[in-house]
């Protein structure tokens, strides 16, 4: 007897979910750039075994149990969508399943708790800065603690930046080209709170005036990549009410964010503030391309020259295709020497919450991005994600002379010579 998928009883995602599992020939290209496949060795931990359990699921075959642990294993990279032939859209597909199968499972009470105290606590600046300070604290008593709360605990830095207000509206030098607005991010701001600063100061210098909205909520991204969309949904709204209608783009400098956006089309699907998602998404980009867009200003130089090992961030790469932005920002600085290393499609680890939920396979996979990055002998690694630079950070420790990790944007500015 032949299995069809019933799309009438999935709602209004019925195409995100039935588009990957139709479109999907199994032809195998995804595996090599799969982490967990090559980490785990298993045909059902890579994107093409996934895809079938996964129909297997919508069409009842087989329980959601059984889809879970490698649903579960997945980063959510999307590094199988740059190698895939046939346009398999695996990120809407991850996506809708894990909401799915966040709504059908049995939620053990410690899973459920542990959820929930990271989705109220790390997409609110005020709170994760509280959550971080803490956390500092206990981190000597690591040992006696419960095992689950370590890997959190060891990611954590030895100190917080100092916090810096930002103004409503950072003016343009000279000749004004343009006007958008600025995502601060949550974590970000406790963690590398500079980053934005040399965003505002990099956009200022080609001309751009930013506003800052005071109002801006999360982006919804972390709660929606783990399958809690009514939670995404919350915050999302209120970050759509804060962005003013008058401004030429909406920019990103956390690649999280940013693909987190790019999905609202799949989010609101169905919603009655569906086409505003959409039209927001729509202008959404990130601080590399809008750059790339407008037409970078040339940056005078570095003080000294430095060679440069970039990163691409999953997010960035794979879910909004943007390889070519960043590098180009790069070699538009004289005296900067573009770096590429091994394996730049594999992820590093980080992938949300993947770090803390799933510890053993994300080490893993962070020692090896460390290794490749180090094998090119760079005087720093550039990046355009919180999440990776976190990650990377804390797989460098374990070498004697560790590069600084830095976001574009960063090297950027030093090379207007506006960086603090």
């Amino acid at each position: 007897m032949q299995h069809v998928i019933d799309k009438t009883s999935l709602g209004p995602k019925a195409h995100a979910l039935t588009q990957g599992v139709e479109a999907c020939v199994h032809c195998g290209f995804c595996l090599p750039t799969c982490p967990t496949y090559d980490e785990l060795g298993e045909e059902i931990n890579s994107p093409r075994g996934r895809i079938f359990i996964m129909k297997e699921v919508l069409e009842g075959t087989v329980p959601i149990e059984e889809a879970l642990d490698p649903i579960d294993n997945c980063l959510g990279c999307d590094a199988c969508i740059t190698a895939c032939p046939s346009g398999v859209e695996y990120d809407h597909l991850i996506t809708a399943f894990r909401s799915k199968a966040e709504k059908e499972r049995k939620q053990p009470f410690g899973r459920k708790l542990f959820r929930s105290i990271i989705l109220n606590t790390l997409p609110f600046a005020s709170r994760a800065k509280w959550a971080f300070r803490m956390g500092g604290l206990v981190r000597p008593l690591a040992g006696i603690l419960p095992k689950s709360l370590r890997p959190a605990l060891d990611l954590l830095p030895a100190s917080l930046p100092t916090q810096e207000s930002l103004p409503d509206v950072f003016p343009a030098t000279g000749e004004k080209r343009g006007r958008v607005a600025l995502l601060t991010g949550c974590v970000q701001q406790v963690l590398a709170p500079e980053i934005n600063r040399a965003t505002l100061e990099v956009l200022s210098a080609n001309g751009i005036e930013t506003v800052i909205p005071k109002d801006q909520a999360c982006c919804g991204a972390l709660a929606l990549h783990t399958g809690i969309e009514e939670h995404a949904r919350k915050t999302a709204r209120q970050l759509i009410r804060s962005i003013p209608k008058d401004v030429d783009a909406l920019i990103t400098n956390a690649a999280g964010c940013g693909s987190g956006i790019s999905e609202y089309s799949i989010l609101f699907v169905g919603e009655p503030d569906e086409e505003e998602a959409t039209a927001l998404a729509a202008k959404t980009k990130d601080i590399s391309t809008y750059l790339q867009e407008v037409g970078l200003i040339p940056p005078p130089s570095l003080k000294s020259s430095m060679n440069v090992v970039y990163h691409d961030a999953c997010h960035l790469a794979h879910a909004q295709r943007e390889t070519a932005a960043p590098r180009a920002i790069l070699k538009a600085i004289p005296n900067l020497k573009l770096l590429e290393p091994p394996e730049w499609e594999i992820c590093c680890g980080s992938a949300g919450i993947y770090n803390i939920e799933k510890p053993d396979v994300a080490q893993s996979l962070g020692k090896r991005k460390a290794s490749n990055l180090m094998s090119t002998q760079p005087d720093a690694v550039a990046l355009g994600n919180i999440g990776c630079m976190t990650q990377i950070q804390k797989h460098l420790e374990s070498y004697e002379t560790p590069p600084p990790v830095l976001h574009t944007v960063q090297i950027l500015a030093r090379a207007y010579g506006t960086e603090k």
